[in-house]
């Protein structure tokens, strides 16, 4: 019985963490479908963070944020952190940025699981206007 009951609780354990946003997950361009990078997400302080920890078929080496203004100019795309301080608020998670690399611009961001807990829909916005990816989990 007690291991029926061991076995429950990691059974349950998993399932919660399946539906977590926290982890690893691959962009995809909402544009041309590839998959561009993987972003880390994790909770700090009680707010969700991402960073890139690998960049896809990078036209360069070492990539950096040369469009970027202030803390982020010129500085490595890879470990820099493009999601920065959303707070859940029942099925999604906003109040904070994301970051495009790209362009170096900053946008509004909010995350939510897809009924599919492998995939993530990202929104970048300003104003009324909005641009969305749905990103992959890697597993």
């Amino acid at each position: 019985m007690k291991h029926l009951q061991i076995l429950c609780f990691f059974l349950f354990m998993s399932t919660l963490n399946a539906q977590s946003i926290i982890g690893t997950w691959k962009t995809i361009d909402d544009e041309t479908g590839q998959a561009k990078s993987v972003v880390k997400i994790f909770e700090r302080d009680g707010k969700i963070y991402g960073k890139i920890v690998e960049v896809l078929n990078a036209k360069s080496q070492n990539p950096v944020c040369s469009e970027c203004s202030g803390k982020n100019k010129d500085k490595p795309i890879v470990g820099m952190e493009i999601i920065e301080g959303l707070s859940q608020n029942d099925e999604v998670y906003d109040g904070g940025t994301i970051l495009n690399p790209s362009n170096g611009k900053s946008y509004k961001c909010r995350l939510k699981l897809e009924d599919n807990p492998d995939e993530l829909q990202v929104r970048g916005y300003v104003a009324f206007f909005y641009k969305t990816q749905y990103w992959k989990r890697v597993k």
